[in-house]
């Protein structure tokens, strides 16, 4: 399995697995693909849209999970 932490970056992220832009974008992260976005960690881009880190991470792993 894919290893995404809280200090992966956005960009890192959604190269692993592309799969992941639905859950940013369902979590509010609309603007995952600007440059800016790509650089920031999963706990910073949730902690400045509000988000609690760990659900949203939790969400990634249990699709990555499924993905197998």
């Amino acid at each position: 399995m894919k290893s995404i932490t809280k200090d992966t970056l956005i960009g890192d992220a959604l190269m692993m697995d592309g799969g992941i832009a639905p859950i940013l974008m369902g979590a509010g992260m609309e603007c995952i693909f600007c440059p800016s976005a790509a650089g920031e960690t999963i706990e910073q881009a949730a902690m400045v849209h509000g988000i609690n880190p760990d659900d949203l991470l939790e969400d990634i792993q249990d699709y990555l999970s499924s993905q197998g």
